[in-house]
This record gives C-alpha cells, sequence and structure tokens, in this order.
C-alpha cells in the first residue's frame, strides 16, 4: 500500500508531512522509560526488520490478480506497544523510501499515516486492547485490529487522491475497490500475525503483557530465545521466502489498474521530478534490485538486498530507541535534580 508520488498534490504531501511529524512527536513524547528499557530495545529493533522483510513480500490472493503485504502495525504494536510501534514502522517506511525507492518521496509522509499512525495510534488503542482485556481473545482482537486498520489506511488513500485532485481516480469507484482487497490483504494479515504472537506468547508470554501495560520488563525475564528466533524468522522471509514473492501487482497497484488500466499514474511538475531525482540519487537498491551502470539488473532475486534492508532497520530502530532512551533518561535526571 505504499503510495507513489503521482497519486498527490504536492500541497496534500506537505499536509501529510505535518500530519505524521507530528504523530511521531506525539508518540515520541508519550513513551516512557519502561517502554525502552534495556530488554525491551532489542525486540524493538528485530521486530523492525522482521516488518521491513514481511513487507517487502507479497503474498497472492487468489481469484483477483492482485496480491498483499504485511504491513505489521498490530504486529508492532502488540510486541513493544503503540507508541515505540509507530516511531519503528516510520524508521521502516523511511528506510524503504530513501534506499529501496519503496513508495515516493513526496509521499512518504502519507505513508506514515495510512500504515503507521492508524494502526498504532486508532486500531491498535480502540479494537486491540480492549478486546484483549484480561489476557483474552488474542486471535480476534488481532484480527479484527488489523482488518481495522488496513481498512482504515486503504480508505485514506482514496481520500488523500481525492483530495489531490487525482481525476484519473473517481472516488466512488476506486474505493469500492480499493476497500474489498484489503479487506481481503487484511485478514490474511491478521492471521500471519496471529501465529507470530502465539508463538512469542508461547515462549515469553511477558512479552505481549508487559506491552500492553506499558510497563518494564522483570528483570529475570530472559529473552535470549525469542530474540533469536524472531531473528531467525526475519532471515527466513528477506532471503528465503523473497524467492517466492508473488509477482502480481498489490492491492493499490490492482485498485488503480482497475480504475484506469495502468498500474501507474504519471506525474507532472517540478516538485515531482525534483523529489523523482533525489529518491533515485538516494536509492542504492531501487525495486530491491542491485543495479549496474547502465541501469540494469545485475541480481534478479530480492533476498540480498532484503536481508541488507533487514540489517538497516534493526539498526537504524535501535539506534533511535536508544537515543531515545537516553534522551528520556536525561530528561528525568534533570528533573529529579
Amino acid at each position: 500500500m505504499h503510495m507513489a508520488d503521482a497519486l498527490l498534490s504536492p500541497s496534500v504531501a506537505i499536509v501529510m508531512y505535518a500530519t505524521s511529524i507530528s504523530a511521531i512527536g506525539y508518540a515520541i513524547h508519550k513513551i516512557k522509560e519502561d517502554e525502552l528499557t534495556e530488554k525491551r530495545l532489542p525486540i524493538m529493533a528485530v521486530t523492525g526488520a522482521l516488518v521491513f522483510a514481511a513487507q517487502m513480500i507479497n503474498f497472492t490472493i487468489p481469484g483477483t490478480g492482485s496480491s498483499g503485504h504485511i504491513v505489521g502495525g498490530i504486529l508492532l504494536a502488540a510486541l513493544i506497544g503503540g507508541y515505540p510501534a509507530l516511531l519503528t514502522i516510520a524508521s521502516v517506511l523511511i528506510i524503504q523510501c530513501l534506499f529501496f525507492a519503496d513508495g515516493g518521496l513526496l509521499a512518504l509522509g502519507c505513508n506514515i499515516f495510512n500504515m503507521g499512525v492508524l494502526p498504532c495510534l486508532v486500531a491498535y488503542p480502540l479494537v486491540f486492547k480492549p478486546l484483549r482485556q484480561n489476557g483474552k481473545h488474542l486471535a480476534l482482537a488481532t484480527i479484527l485490529a488489523t482488518v481495522v486498520g488496513l481498512q482504515l489506511g486503504a480508505f485514506s488513500v482514496v481520500l488523500e487522491t481525492f483530495v489531490s485532485g487525482i481525476t484519473e481516480l473517481p472516488f466512488a469507484t476506486f474505493a469500492l475497490l480499493m476497500q474489498p482487497i484489503h479487506l481481503a490483504i487484511g485478514i490474511v494479515e491478521g492471521i500471519v500475525t496471529v501465529a507470530i504472537l502465539r508463538f512469542v506468547y508461547q515462549m515469553r508470554p511477558e512479552i505481549l503483557i508487559s506491552a500492553g501495560q506499558r510497563a518494564a520488563l522483570a528483570s529475570g525475564v530472559s529473552l535470549k530465545k525469542v530474540i533469536v528466533a524472531l531473528t531467525l524468522i526475519t532471515i527466513l522471509v528477506s532471503g528465503g521466502l523473497s524467492i517466492y514473492a508473488s509477482k502480481n501487482p498489490d492491492g493499490l497497484e490492482w485498485a488503480i489498474a482497475k480504475t484506469t488500466g495502468s498500474t501507474e499514474l504519471e506525474a507532472q511538475g517540478e516538485a515531482f521530478s525534483v523529489s523523482a531525482a533525489l529518491q533515485k540519487s538516494l536509492a542504492v537498491f531501487p525495486d530491491y534490485e542491485i543495479i549496474n551502470a547502465n541501469e540494469k539488473s545485475i541480481f534478479q532475486s530480492i533476498s540480498l538486498p532484503g536481508i541488507i534492508g533487514s540489517v538497516l532497520a534493526c539498526t537504524l530502530v535501535g539506534a533511535a530507541g536508544i537515543l531515545l532512551a537516553k534522551i528520556k533518561k536525561w530528561k528525568r535526571t534533570v528533573t529529579n535534580e
């Protein structure tokens, strides 16, 4: 569901940048020290890498000619809490945009809002947490929250294109295509997310419990097995399952193609030209490929770029968490003095 620049007007892109930056700032303000302990930060980093890998792998939606990928907002929120989850998924989307040209540079604010803010700050607290009270209904809470988050994100895409004046995508037609296909994608993502959360819960239920309570993990709780297991899953997804990734257009591209006859729209104007040129200069692995000097792919599999991207995501998320933890600790020290 990564939006391209051509789906937006520059004015809408600026507004959505401001909205997403404000939401990230709010999340940073609300994150508690207990959510950034030495035990919690490794989970935050490795799940960031896992979500990067999972977003890279498209799965086929049978009978549609479309595909989808895991967004990961509810997965992250359930494991590390809603506010840290937004920070994590924003980091993943920034890496995808800058280094892999996945999603437009102008559209980055929209993508963070649609795939980060809505699931982490809306669907998670309003759907997942109430259903998950007293530690029950994990599957129901996860699937319903995932579907709601994805439906909100898909409809947000429709609204953003409508307000941008993209006449090639009539509001009613586009919405009637976007919502059902992302309902199917959301159900699949929900089932996968349930499987991962149950796996973690069986190993260390304290992870999900403490994330829901926004509390620190007890000092005696060992997370080594969980971290190793999540790391191995990430390697398997980015380095192995990437071979079997669907080549079908994703839900957004499919809806655009059904409406316009093409999976992509042309963007004209100086803002789009500058954005495209800047993104091209930054993208080391455009479209998850290794490109030579003649702009031809020299490595057809996305496994190597996927592994590199997962390492980048893990590093950036971990560094952001450590920096924020130090800032929070410093502020507490200054306040106490």
